[in-house]
Parts: C-alpha cells; sequence; structure tokens
C-alpha cells in the first residue's frame, strides 16, 4: 500500500488543453475555495502562455488574476511551468528577464516550477534548478515523453538519475504531453525511470487523448509513482488529463490512501461546468481511440490552441490537412518530442506547407534556429533535403553566426520608462506597449463570478439607481416572488 498525492490541473493545463487558456479569473471563481481545502499536494497555476492569452485576447492585468488566485487559494503549494530558455514566445529569452520572471512569480506565491527541455539540454536544465533554488522556488526538472526512434527507456532513464543528483530536485516529473505511451512501453519505461532516481517521487502527468492515460497511471503507480496529475471532471479528458473523480476511485480499489477531500469533488466540477456553459467552452469528454494521434502526436495543451488559431484565420477547416501533414514534418526535422516549442515548430511548418503548396518553401525564424541547433543539441539528423532547403535562406544566412542575447537587465531597464514595476516591465518585454497600455487602461479585471443571472441583476440594479425611473419592482411566478422598492 502507498500513499498517492495528486497535483491538480483544472486551472492550468485542464483549460489550457480545453479551453486555449482562456480561463479569466471570474470564470474559475467559484471553483477556487472548494480547490484550497481539497488536499493537492500542489496546483498547478499559471505560465507565460496563460499570461500571453489573458492580456492579448481580453486585455486582463495577468498579475492581477495571479493575485486573485493565490488569494483564494491559500496554504496550497503553486506552480508555474518554465521552459529552459524562453518566456514567452519561441524566441530565446534573455536569461535576465528568466530570472525576474521566476523572482516575480515567487513573490507573488507560485513558488513550484517545473522545467522542461525537450531536446534535453542538460547544462541548461541544471542552470534553471540552479536558477529556480537560489531564488527559493522550488524546481521540478520534467522528463518529457515522446513516441521516436531516438529516445528508448535507457535515454530517458538516464536523463533522470542524472536530473535526481541535482542540488533542490525534491521530485521528478514525467510527461506524455501527446498521450501517446502505451501501457505494454508504460511497463518497462515506467519502472526503469523509478530504478535510476531511487527513492525519490515521482509524479505523472499524461494527456487522455487515446483513453489510455488512467491505464499508464495505474502501471505508474505499480511502479512506485507516488503523484498523480488530474483535473476536475468537466476539464479533463479528451486532450486534457485523467478526472480527478475517477483516479481517486482507481486509487482506492487499488488499495492506496490518499489525502483528498472528496467532498469537493462535485462543487469544483459544478462551478467549473457553470464557467464552461457561460463562457461557450468545451466541456471535457472521453475521446474516442485514434491511431493517427500516434503519428502526429499532436500534444494536448497545444490542440485548443491550433484548432482556434485556425478557425480564427478562416482555416478550421484544413485541420485535418495538417494532422496528416504533421508526422512527416517532425520526422524531416530530426523527430523532436512533441511538446513546446517544437511541437509548435513541427505544427507551424506543417500549416505553412499546406497553405502554400510547396513544403518548406517558407520557414519561420525559428525552425531556422532550430535547424542551426540554437534551441539544443537535435534528436536525430534534419533530412538532408530539407535542411539543405532551410539553410539555403537567406534568414538562415543572417543567423549563422547568431548567439543568444545576454544583456543586463539594468540595459534592459533603459528600454522602458523609467521607475515601472518588475511586473509591468516583464509584460512589455513579453509584449507591445500597445498591448500593456490597453491593459492599464481597461482597469481592474472582473473577479466576481454571476454570470448568467448578472443580466438580471443589472437590469434591476440600473432600473433602481435611475433617480427618474420607478420607485419599486416586483416579480412574482407560481413558485416565487420578489419586491424591490427604495426607501
Amino acid at each position: 500500500m502507498m500513499h498517492i498525492d495528486f497535483v491538480d490541473q483544472s486551472l492550468r493545463d485542464g483549460q489550457q488543453s480545453l479551453w486555449g487558456m482562456r480561463m479569466r479569473a471570474y470564470e474559475g471563481a467559484e471553483a477556487l475555495p472548494h480547490l484550497a481545502r481539497a488536499g493537492y499536494r500542489t496546483i498547478d497555476l499559471t505560465g507565460a502562455g496563460m499570461f500571453t492569452v489573458l492580456l492579448r485576447e481580453y486585455y486582463d492585468d495577468p498579475w492581477a488574476t495571479l493575485d486573485f488566485q493565490v488569494k483564494n487559494l491559500p496554504g496550497n503549494e503553486l506552480r508555474s511551468g518554465l521552459r529552459t530558455i524562453s518566456a514567452v514566445g519561441f524566441a530565446p529569452t534573455p536569461q535576465a528577464i528568466l530570472d525576474l520572471w521566476i523572482q516575480t512569480l515567487i513573490k507573488h506565491g507560485a513558488t513550484s516550477f517545473w522545467l522542461y527541455d525537450c531536446l534535453f539540454d542538460m547544462p541548461t536544465m541544471r542552470h534553471m534548478v540552479n536558477v529556480v533554488r537560489d531564488a527559493g522556488g522550488q524546481p521540478v526538472p520534467a522528463i518529457m515523453y515522446g513516441l521516436t526512434d531516438v529516445h528508448d527507456d535507457a535515454f530517458f532513464a538516464d536523463r533522470a538519475r542524472e536530473m535526481a543528483t541535482w542540488e533542490g530536485v525534491e521530485s521528478i516529473y514525467v510527461e506524455d504531453a501527446a498521450g501517446v505511451l502505451k501501457p505494454e512501453r508504460a511497463r518497462t519505461l515506467l519502472p526503469a525511470i523509478r530504478a535510476a532516481v531511487g527513492e525519490m517521487p515521482l509524479e505523472m502527468h499524461a494527456h487522455n487523448t487515446t483513453g489510455l492515460a488512467q491505464h499508464n497511471y495505474v502501471v505508474a503507480v505499480e511502479s512506485g509513482f507516488n503523484r498523480l496529475h488530474t483535473a476536475s471532471r468537466p476539464l479533463a479528458n479528451g486532450a486534457s488529463l485523467p478526472s480527478t473523480e475517477m483516479m481517486v476511485a482507481i486509487i482506492e480499489h487499488m488499495g492506496h490512501t490518499h489525502g483528498l477531500d472528496t467532498s469537493t469533488f462535485a462543487p469544483v466540477a459544478e462551478a467549473l461546468t457553470r464557467a464552461a456553459q457561460a463562457g461557450n467552452h468545451p466541456l471535457g469528454v472521453p475521446a474516442e481511440f485514434d491511431p493517427r494521434i500516434y503519428d502526429h502526436q499532436l500534444p494536448g495543451g497545444m490542440t485548443g490552441t491550433l484548432i482556434n488559431q485556425l478557425e480564427r484565420h478562416g482555416m478550421g477547416d484544413k485541420l485535418p490537412e495538417v494532422l496528416a501533414e504533421i508526422p512527416q514534418v517532425r520526422i524531416d526535422l530530426g523527430s523532436p518530442i512533441m511538446a513546446t516549442p517544437f511541437s509548435q515548430f513541427v505544427g507551424i511548418q506543417a500549416v505553412l506547407n499546406i497553405i502554400t503548396g510547396d513544403p518548406y518553401s517558407m520557414v519561420p525564424d525559428e525552425v531556422v534556429h532550430y535547424a542551426l541547433g540554437h534551441y539544443g543539441p537535435l534528436p536525430s539528423p534534419i533530412a538532408p533535403d530539407v535542411l539543405d532547403r532551410i539553410l539555403s535562406t537567406p534568414r538562415a544566412k543572417q543567423f549563422a553566426d547568431w548567439t543568444r542575447p545576454d544583456p543586463s537587465l539594468t540595459e534592459i531597464r533603459k528600454n522602458f520608462p523609467a521607475g515601472i514595476s518588475d511586473e509591468e516591465l516583464l509584460l512589455r518585454f513579453m509584449m507591445s506597449d500597445e498591448e500593456v497600455d490597453a491593459m492599464l487602461a481597461k482597469g481592474p479585471i472582473r473577479t466576481d463570478p454571476r454570470r448568467s443571472a448578472s443580466n438580471i441583476v443589472n437590469a434591476i440594479t440600473d432600473l433602481i439607481a435611475d433617480p427618474g425611473g420607478s420607485t419599486s419592482f416586483a416579480v412574482s411566478t407560481p413558485e416565487y416572488s420578489v419586491k424591490v422598492s427604495k426607501r
């Protein structure tokens, strides 16, 4: 018998996978007090991508959103995701900004960081573990799983073994972002990782795109993993993760213990269902088995975003063609593990190949940098004809001698208004001044969770507040009556 801890993903990867990171403060508000007392080991809360969406799409202040969430989740360890060389977007971020990003998130209450690098640039990963540790945070390095010809069990186990030796690392995180791990592979891979790290706690995070994630969680527990990532049922399954409700039932049936208060499950689910319905967001449903997933390996967290972006540009009908193109692009580019940012590189290149009708005639700068090794060591060589075409472009010649920018924070501040806060500096560095100015002009974020009833409440409030209007208001039905009047 083991004690199994749970990491909640409802507010981060659940809504990222199903809603495209579009959960605003008020949409999660009703669930927060119940999540706060549920007993999760950690609540995964935010990341740079969510900051970007909140600001660019709604002009919501992401720092205020984070503060609201933290305030309403007292006593919980709160987590943020972090790539090793980028804070937002795909371009490498100066180290000074990464350092400030980590320090500022910790200041706001997000103290746990899962760190990932799908090219497994281990010196860079170790450096970022040290940065998080020295800032007072808890680093959790990640083993990002991918189904390729170059990443075998020994590869992943060797990386986990090395991570376990890094000072400050308390647990290691294993993620199947695309949901392509099969139970038969899990039965060799997960015990190998457990053997490599000794007694260190291991976290399992898998998307349920093939309906096999919960089966892999069972194998993980049998292999000695003791932390499972799940989401409340409305934001679970499909491109998201297994539901907390079902995994708790499975863990109990296996004879293991957990520390969750199951009485919180229903109110969290009800609150998130109301938010989904009011915001026209999809609810999570179990996915039908689709063998094509093992070809394109599109990560759960990217699925909703890709669909939204294609639809926004009037190309929603192109999704099947893009999914069919992705497998070849992935192989052409050396079989990178399909998680951020490399899944986006592959996906965007596939879109461009479809749009132009001439593969690799248009190549994003990020793919050029990737081909030149600027993101880290490539897992395997790029297809020679594809590499020739990429390196023959004018941009490749411009980037040939490129090195990662490394200005100091003092130098960076000179490019922005004097006296602005660290929070505003980070937003202005990551996004445009116009976007940040619009956010500031908009004012406070909305935190009131009232939705469908809000129109009625607001109408009544406006009616009574009008000095030249009626002095009383009454509504009656066979079930109830309400009368409001001015004094």
